[in-house]
């Protein structure tokens, strides 16, 4: 369910490594040649395009783009570039930093990857930063969100689609009475939501749903200015309907007063490769727009230029854009 438009031939890495040189040399750097090759290769030729980079040139290319970018284009480049877990690690870490914290970032990275990319995070955190996820994440937080998020990190869920229904009975009855309760901490609702595979927990989603009349994050909507319960319901929203989620952030990063590019960058440069057709299809049906249409009317230059192309956007975007602002060909008729 990737966007990402790979070419069917694809150069060799070296003529892409050699392309890149080029586009940093001479008087301005060539963003449009970055953004056609960088966007349009999945992860796998993206690190054999870093490793000739660097054999050939002696230089690692995310540095190369570090000192030839800048701002959210920049980011951009650099999140893409990177491979996948070594990207999460990079943003995992950055979550546990003092001035760019957040449980959030924490909690999706978690609860929306696989056991074995999750594990590989975890490997690449320790290979980068010389500690432990679990390391950082326990020094970093505190109380309840400590309580939620070490474990989630930890996790090794099991991937299949096997299903015990007489346990998702016996669960979907704890969390109902600990809801209830107001017992949102509780170590059960905790070791249920962070240790169960995802089919396991759907299925005793699914009869808490049908054994007591209410989603379970409706439940959890009791107290909506609880920001541990808000934390809670997202795991479990990105747990089960990771696109809904995902929709979410970006709704909030696009539709608020000033655009949250970190948000939105984020987003795009960890899922276009994942599910951005889902997200794509789920932003549509929620917004009645495109979020092809809600980025370019959001964001301008290089920066749009290579969101777009992450999502799978064609290349007359922009223009459908503006001629929703300027119906009837009047284009060339605005006098700003």
């Amino acid at each position: 369910m990737a966007t990402l438009k790979v070419p069917a031939h694809v150069p060799a890495p070296s003529e892409d490594a050699e392309q890149l040189r080029k586009a940093f040399e001479g008087w301005g750097t060539n963003e449009q040649l970055i953004i056609d090759i960088l966007a349009h290769r999945n992860a796998a030729q993206r690190n054999l395009i870093r490793k000739t980079y660097r054999e050939a040139y002696g230089e690692d290319l995310l540095k190369s783009l570090d000192e030839e970018l800048s701002s959210d284009f920049e980011r951009a480049v650099v999140l893409f570039t990177l491979d996948p877990a070594e990207r999460d690690a990079f943003l995992a870490h950055e979550a546990t930093k003092r001035f760019t914290s957040s449980h959030w970032v924490l909690m999706e990275i978690a609860c929306t990857r696989s056991s074995h990319e999750l594990f590989n995070v975890r490997k690449a955190y320790h290979d980068l930063y010389k500690k432990s996820l679990e390391e950082d994440v326990a020094h970093h937080t505190k109380g309840d969100y400590r309580k939620l998020l070490v474990p989630l990190v930890s996790a090794f869920r099991y991937q299949g689609e096997e299903v015990n229904m007489t346990l998702a009975r016996s669960e979907a009855k704890i969390l109902r009475e600990k809801i209830s309760d107001k017992q949102y901490n509780d170590e059960e609702v905790i070791r249920i939501v962070t240790t169960r595979s995802k089919a396991q927990l759907n299925a005793t989603l699914n009869h808490y749903n049908t054994a007591f009349g209410n989603a379970i994050n409706k439940d959890l909507k009791a107290d909506p200015e609880d920001e541990f319960l808000k934390l809670l319901r997202a795991a479990i929203k990105c747990l089960t309907v990771p696109e809904k989620y995902f929709e979410k952030v970006l709704r909030q990063a696009i539709n608020k007063l000033g655009t949250d590019e970190w948000a939105l960058t984020r987003v795009v440069a960890t899922r276009a490769e994942v599910d951005m057709v889902r997200i794509k299809e789920e932003y549509q049906r929620r917004n009645s727009v495109t979020l092809e249409k809600a980025i370019a009317g959001d964001t301008s230059g290089d920066y749009e230029k290579m969101l777009l192309a992450l999502i799978g956007a064609g290349d007359n975007v922009q223009d459908d854009v503006f001629v929703d602002i300027f119906p009837n060909n009047t284009r060339d008729k605005c006098c700003c």
